[in-house]
């Protein structure tokens, strides 16, 4: 077996085929941030992504990108940014992973959103989690019934707010697959709020995360493309979204509303609406990401599995590198697992946000009167 390291950029046209005829090969692998088109638009922008190329007997049987980091500490593709990496591989694909490791010249590779039960990587899941997603195989209406069952008292309070919402602000519409860079640019204000708020880190504070989702929005292929919605109360947006799909798949990726209108949640109702249209478009499923959220448990019908591990090659940098992480990854994996305690962080960071807030707008610089 041959592993040869490259860059997504460097694949000819015949690799770029085959990348696509294996992720197709697997009902797992339907994910659009193991679609090339993601890797290629990463490759552009950020100078530490590589790609192995696993051959075996001259034909290839499996791509992984990844990123590699100094002192060899190699991380999946997107890493914090995505909600699913892995190998884009033949599915009984056997690969020893340290040789894989050494192949690419990483001493650890850390992973938490793998798609669960990858021979490869199989041995060094730590836990497997569930991803919820709205799933409309059986199609939309059996998909709303298992919601309406799932929770009826939220159901019809949700659709009482949204009449309310249509008395009170205008009509609702609700807007699939927009266009315009204005949408997407207040839905992308609304998300910096909410970082803010919440006492999260902006990532649209850095410039090449807001280039790669505009060049996300710009792709619309029959495989690959970016989709931003919006729900308007008139002509005022409320609540908003963008993900990226496949053929048959759409994955959340930043979802945001206009605090204004939190009374109404406006959020879940786009949810639904986002559902429906996603059903209606030919997509099987959403996928909302792991997570704590009280509205994935009773907007979800179904689940797709991810799995955290570790692998690591004997090496100081190694050693050095799990010393840093294996606290923070007990206490992250403590509080997810305890609906009490994820409640008490998100509180907190939302009051960390509050002040962070008040501090940032106290320190602001006002000119004095007369100054030009």
């Amino acid at each position: 077996m041959k592993i040869t390291i490259t860059r997504p950029g460097e694949l000819g046209e015949t690799e770029l085929a085959r990348w696509r005829e294996l992720q197709r090969s697997s009902p797992t692998l339907d994910n659009p941030f193991l679609s090339v088109e993601f890797a290629l638009a990463m490759d552009r922008l950020r100078t530490y992504v590589r790609l192995a190329v696993i051959e075996d007997g001259g034909r290839i049987v499996g791509f992984l990108p990844f990123e590699r980091h100094s002192f060899g500490i190699g991380k999946p593709l997107g890493t914090w940014l995505t909600t699913c990496h892995g190998l884009i591989a033949e599915p009984d694909l056997r690969l020893d992973a340290r040789h894989l490791l050494r192949a690419c010249g990483l001493n650890v590779f850390d992973f938490d959103h793998m798609v669960a039960g990858q021979p490869t990587w199989q041995p060094f899941e730590s836990a497997v989690r569930e991803a919820p997603i709205m799933d409309f195989t059986e199609g939309f209406e059996p998909y709303i019934n298992q919601v309406k069952i799932n929770s009826p008292k939220n159901y019809k309070t949700v659709r009482y707010k949204e009449r309310k919402l249509g008395r009170e602000q205008g009509e609702i519409r609700f807007e699939w697959a927009s266009h315009d860079p204005a949408v997407m640019k207040t839905l992308l204000g609304w998300k910096s709020d909410q970082y803010r708020r919440t006492g999260r880190v902006d990532r649209f504070a850095q410039p090449w995360i807001v280039r790669l989702i505009d060049e996300m929005h710009a792709l619309d292929t029959p495989g690959f493309g970016g989709v931003l919605t919006m729900i308007y109360a008139g002509d005022t947006p409320v609540a908003g979204h963008f993900g990226l799909r496949t053929e048959t798949a759409l994955v959340g990726w930043f979802p945001a509303y206009d605090v204004e209108f939190a009374r109404y949640s406006p959020g879940i109702m786009h949810h639904l609406h986002m559902a429906e249209h996603a059903a209606g478009s030919g997509l099987l499923y959403v996928d909302m990401g792991k997570g704590g959220r009280e509205y994935k448990s009773w907007l979800k019908n179904n689940a797709v599995l991810v799995a955290e591990g570790r692998v690591s090659r004997p090496s100081a940098a190694a050693a050095v590198h799990w010393m840093g992480r294996a606290p923070v990854n007990k206490a992250r994996n403590i509080v997810v697992e305890r609906p009490q305690l994820y409640r008490l962080a998100d509180r907190l960071l939302k009051r960390f946000g509050r002040v962070r807030t008040s501090l940032l707008q106290s320190d602001t610089y006002e000119e004095p009167s007369g100054a030009r």
